[in-house]
């Protein structure tokens, strides 16, 4: 039985998404097939194909587009956010 990936949207991307988290089947694979897989979801998920867009972490690591993405996992994607 396939294990489930969590996906959790935050801050502006939640709001444009209209949603904060979602779940699919995953197989298992790397966070640049990850982002491919959600901007064929359509238009709105455009910006996921640029990481320096739109960030991630997997298991509350920052990731890069090499980081290896398990079933099970949980993927957190916001955009760049600035300090001052």
């Amino acid at each position: 039985m396939p294990r489930r990936l969590q996906i959790l949207l935050f801050a502006s991307l939640r709001e444009r998404l209209q949603q904060e988290a979602l779940e699919m089947d995953w197989p298992g694979g790397s966070l640049r097939e990850l982002r491919a897989v959600l901007v064929a979801l359509g238009p709105a998920w455009a910006d996921f194909a640029h990481p320096p867009r739109v960030r991630a972490a997997v298991n509350q690591v920052m990731a890069s587009e090499e980081t290896r993405v398990e079933p099970g996992d949980e993927v957190a994607f916001f955009p760049p956010v600035t300090g001052g």
